[in-house]
C-alpha cells in the first residue's frame, strides 16, 4: 500500500501530531518527505528537531519553500488552510494536495466508520469504539479525537475497524477516502473564520460520503433539516436517527426506549432511555446515532444495550470534576462553539456560574446568551471574545454586575467558587475554541481541573 509514495517528493505542511505521524509513515515508505511549519521547531522543540535533522529531511521553519519547488504530494495538517498561496502554487505545479485521513486511507487496509458533524463527534466516536470492542471486533479509535489516524492505519489489516472522528478541515482535502459507514450528526455554524459561509462548511462536511457506493451506509440526523437535505444526495444506504419522531427505518425514541428498525425488519427495543448514565437530551441523541452505526456494522442489540448502559461519557464533555461545599464543578471544555455549549447549559439546567469566552471563530453568540437566561446566574468571561460576549449579554438583558471579566482560568474558578451558593454549578463551557490561551481544549480543561483541585488545598 506504500508503493504509491516510494521515491516521491512530498511536503508535509504542519509538524504537529498529525504531521509528525504522516512524516514518519512516509519516511518508512521510502518517500522523501520535507516539512513546513510556521513555528521555529529548532528553538521550541529541540528533541523533535534533532529527530528531523537525523533523518536528513528538508525543512522550512523560517519561510516558505521557494516558488519553483516541485512536489509530487502536499500532505495537509488540519489546522492549516489549503488556500495558502504556496500550497496553491504547489497544486498549480502538479502536486496532489491531500489530508492526513486521505493518506491513512491510501496506506491502510482497514474498514472505516467515520463520524463528522458540528457537535457530538468525540462522544459518539468514543462510544462507538466501545461498542465495537465489546462486540469482539478488532477496533482502532483515532482521528480528530486526539490520536493521529496515520499512526494507526499503518498497522490496520482487512479485519480492522478504524472508528474515526473527522473534521471539516480534514475532509476539505480528501480524494478517494471511502468509509464503509459514514455518520453525519448535525450542522450549525462553526469555524466561520476559515469556511466563511455555512454553505462552504456544509460542503466540506458532506465530503464524508461522496465516495460511498450502494453497499456502504450513511447514518444521518433526520431532525436536522440541512443534514437531511444534504444526505439525499448519497449513493449509499441511508439510515436516519431522530429524537423527535418515529421512523420507518432507523433509530428513534418510542415509549421511553431507544428503538431500531432495520431494512425490512420489525422494530426492536434496544434500551430504556432512563438507563443511560450520560446526562442531557443531546446525549440521548448521541446514543441514537451510535445505535444506528452499530446496527450498520451488524452488532447484536444486547451488546449495544450493555455498552450504552455502562458508558460514562468522555473527558472534557460535561465531566464532573468535584463537589466542594455543595457546589458542583463541571468541565465542558469541549464546548468549543455556541451550539455545543447551549446543550451543556440545558443539561445542567439552572443555578449556573458560567465560564465563557476564548478564541474568536467569527460565530454568533445570540442563542448561547438566550439559552443562559433563567439558567446562568453569573458569566465569568475570559479570552479574546470576553468583551464580545459581554456586549451580546447586555443586549439580551443581563445586568452588568452579572458579567465578570477575569484574567485567567484560576481567577475564573476562584471567582465562581466565591460567588456560588450551595446547589450551584460552576460550569466551564466557553462556546469558543481555546487557541487564544491554550494549545487545545484538552489543555484548557486540564487547567480548569487543576484550578478546582487548588480550591481543596
Amino acid at each position: 500500500m506504500m508503493e504509491e509514495f516510494r521515491g516521491k517528493r512530498i511536503l508535509v505542511v504542519g509538524f504537529g501530531k498529525s504531521g509528525i505521524a504522516a512524516f514518519d509513515a512516509l519516511l518508512n515508505a521510502g518517500a522523501a518527505p520535507a516539512v513546513f511549519d510556521d513555528r521555529d521547531i529548532g528553538k521550541d522543540e529541540p528533541l523533535l528537531f534533532g529527530k528531523l535533522t537525523a533523518s536528513g529531511a528538508e525543512y522550512y521553519f523560517n519561510g516558505e519553500p521557494a516558488p519553483d519547488e516541485k512536489w509530487d504530494y502536499v500532505i495537509m495538517s488540519p489546522g492549516v488552510p489549503p488556500s495558502l498561496p504556496f500550497i496553491e502554487r504547489a497544486r498549480a505545479r502538479g502536486a496532489e494536495v491531500i489530508s492526513e485521513i486521505e493518506l491513512a486511507w491510501r496506506i491502510g487496509r482497514g474498514r472505516y466508520a467515520a463520524i463528522t458533524g458540528t457537535n457530538g463527534k468525540t462522544t459518539i466516536t468514543t462510544l462507538v469504539g466501545e461498542i465495537f470492542r465489546n462486540a469482539g471486533l478488532k477496533t482502532i479509535v483515532a482521528g480528530n479525537i486526539g490520536t493521529s489516524l496515520v499512526s494507526k492505519a499503518v498497522d490496520a489489516d482487512e479485519e480492522t475497524w478504524l472508528v474515526t472522528e473527522v473534521s471539516s478541515f480534514q475532509l476539505e482535502t480528501i480524494d478517494s477516502f471511502r468509509p464503509k459507514i459514514a455518520a453525519f450528526l448535525n450542522l450549525t455554524p462553526d469555524h466561520m473564520d476559515r469556511h466563511k459561509t455555512i454553505e462552504n462548511y456544509a460542503a466540506a462536511k458532506a465530503r464524508i460520503f461522496e465516495n460511498q457506493e450502494a453497499d456502504d451506509f450513511l447514518i444521518y440526523n433526520a431532525d436536522d433539516e440541512l443534514v437531511t437535505k444534504i444526505a439525499d444526495g448519497a449513493r449509499s444506504e441511508r439510515i436516519p436517527f431522530s429524537l423527535t419522531k418515529e421512523l420507518p427505518l432507523g433509530a428513534f425514541i418510542k415509549d421511553g426506549n431507544i428503538v431500531m428498525v432495520g431494512f425490512g425488519a420489525n422494530p426492536v427495543s434496544v434500551i430504556g432511555a432512563c438507563e443511560l448514565k450520560i446526562p442531557g437530551a443531546h446525549n440521548l441523541d448521541n446514543a441514537l446515532a451510535a445505535t444506528a452505526i452499530a446496527y450498520a456494522a451488524g452488532i447484536d442489540k444486547g451488546i449495544i444495550a450493555r455498552t450504552l448502559a455502562d458508558f460514562k461519557g468522555v473527558e472534557h464533555r460535561l465531566e464532573f470534576v468535584a463537589r466542594i461545599e455543595d457546589v458542583r464543578f463541571v468541565n465542558d471544555s469541549k464546548g468549543t462553539n455556541p451550539d455545543a455549549s447551549v446543550k451543556a447549559i440545558e443539561a445542567i439546567g439552572k443555578d449556573i456560574l458560567l465560564i465563557a469566552g476564548g478564541y474568536d471563530k467569527d460565530v454568533d453568540f445570540t442563542e448561547y446568551i438566550r439559552a443562559a437566561k433563567g439558567r446562568v446566574k453569573k458569566f465569568l468571561l475570559l479570552g479574546k471574545t470576553a468583551e464580545m460576549i459581554r456586549e451580546r449579554a447586555l443586549d439580551e438583558g443581563f445586568a452588568d454586575e452579572d458579567l465578570i471579566t477575569v484574567g485567567d482560568m484560576a481567577e475564573a474558578v476562584s471567582a465562581g467558587a466565591k460567588l456560588a451558593k450551595p446547589g450551584d454549578t460552576v460550569l466551564l463551557s466557553p462556546a469558543c475554541a481555546s487557541l487564544d490561551m491554550y494549545l487545545n481544549y484538552e489543555e484548557r480543561g486540564a487547567d480548569f481541573k487543576q484550578a478546582v483541585e487548588g480550591l481543596k488545598a
